[in-house]
C-alpha cells in the first residue's frame, strides 16, 4: 500500500446511501485505471452482540475469538465506497466477484481495536473482461493479523457460445448437506451490512437478471469455513473461487478431503451437482 494515497476516515462508510449511489453513477463510468488512493480506519472496535450474531447465521461458535471471514464485514463499506468513488472505472453493478483469498497471520480477539486499510490493485485482462483485486487489511499497530484479496470481474467480452460449467476438484462423496432457507440472503444481510438486491427478494433478483434472490458468496465461504472449526491451526490461508450463484431456497452439497498439510472442498447443487464454490486450507 506504500504507493497508495491513503484517506482516513472517521467511520464507517453508509452503505444505504452507496447502493442508490451505484446504481444512479453506475452509466457515467469508463476508465482504464484504478485509482491511486485507499481508505483507513483507525481503533475500529468490535460489536460483540453483532459479532455473535453473524457466527449464529454462519454456522461458527459464538466465542471472543473472530471468525476467519469476519474482518471482511468490517472493511466492506469501505471497499464500496471506494468501488463508488469518483474516477473508479467500473460501474458497481454488474460487478462479479469471482474469487476470494484470507490469510489470517494469527486469530483476532473481539477486544483488539482494528486498524483497518483497503486498496484497489492489478488490474488485468480476464477471458471475459477486466478483473481487478480489493484488498483489506486489519491491524493491531504495526502487527498486520489478516488480510483479505478479492478478485472481481467486469464482463466486457461474450464468446457467444454457451458457458461451460465450471471445473472443481474431484472430492469423495459429501460430508454433510445443507438447506440453505429462502431467507438468508436478507438474514445475512442484517449481519454483514450487505443489502444488495439480488440477495433479498425473487423480485429485486429478477430486475438484474437472476431467476430467483441468491446466497450472498461470502456466506457460503463462511459456512464452509465452519464446518472446519476447531482443526484448523492459528495461520492459515482460505482461498475459493466462486462458481454458479446457489439460488434460495437451494440444499446444497459440502465436500472435503485431506491434502498434505491442508483441505480442499467444494459445496455443490445436492440435486444436480452444479458447482456453486471451490476451496483450499493451506
Amino acid at each position: 500500500m506504500s504507493t497508495v494515497e491513503v484517506q482516513e476516515l472517521d467511520g464507517a462508510p453508509g452503505l444505504g446511501l452507496l447502493y442508490p449511489k451505484a446504481v444512479l453513477t453506475g452509466f457515467t463510468r469508463s476508465g482504464k485505471e484504478l485509482p491511486g488512493t485507499g481508505y483507513l480506519r483507525r481503533a475500529v472496535e468490535v460489536d460483540r452482540t453483532q459479532l455473535a450474531q453473524y457466527s449464529r447465521v454462519c454456522g461458527f461458535g459464538v466465542t471472543d475469538t473472530l471468525p476467519v471471514t469476519y474482518p471482511h464485514i468490517l472493511t466492506f463499506p469501505m471497499a464500496i465506497k471506494l468501488m463508488t468513488a469518483p474516477g473508479f472505472p467500473f460501474p458497481l453493478v454488474g460487478l462479479v466477484h469471482i474469487g476470494n483469498r484470507i490469510h489470517q497471520l494469527r486469530p483476532v480477539r473481539a477486544g483488539e481495536p482494528l486498524d483497518l486499510r483497503v486498496w484497489a490493485q492489478n488490474l488485468g485482462d480476464h477471458d471475459r473482461g477486466r478483473q481487478f483485486e480489493v484488498v483489506s487489511e486489519a491491524a493491531v499497530g504495526e502487527e498486520v493479523l489478516w488480510r483479505e484479496v478479492s478478485t472481481y470481474l467486469r464482463r466486457e467480452k461474450s464468446s457467444g457460445a454457451k458457458e461451460s460449467r465450471p471445473e472443481t476438484p474431484e472430492l469423495p462423496e459429501a460430508a454433510a448437506l445443507w438447506r440453505v432457507p429462502k431467507d438468508i440472503g436478507r438474514r445475512y444481510a442484517k449481519v454483514s451490512g450487505d443489502s444488495n438486491p439480488i440477495h433479498l427478494y425473487p423480485l429485486s433478483a429478477k430486475l438484474f437478471g437472476f431467476p430467483r434472490h441468491i446466497a450472498h458468496g461470502m456466506w457460503s465461504k463462511a459456512r464452509c469455513l465452519a464446518a472446519f472449526e476447531g482443526r484448523l491451526p492459528d495461520a492459515y490461508t482460505a482461498e475459493v473461487s466462486f462458481k454458479l450463484p446457489i439460488l434460495l431456497p437451494g440444499k446444497v452439497a459440502f465436500r472435503t478431503e485431506r491434502i498434505g498439510d491442508g483441505w480442499e472442498f467444494d459445496l455443490r447443487a445436492a440435486g444436480d451437482g452444479r458447482p456453486h464454490l471451490a476451496g483450499t486450507i493451506s
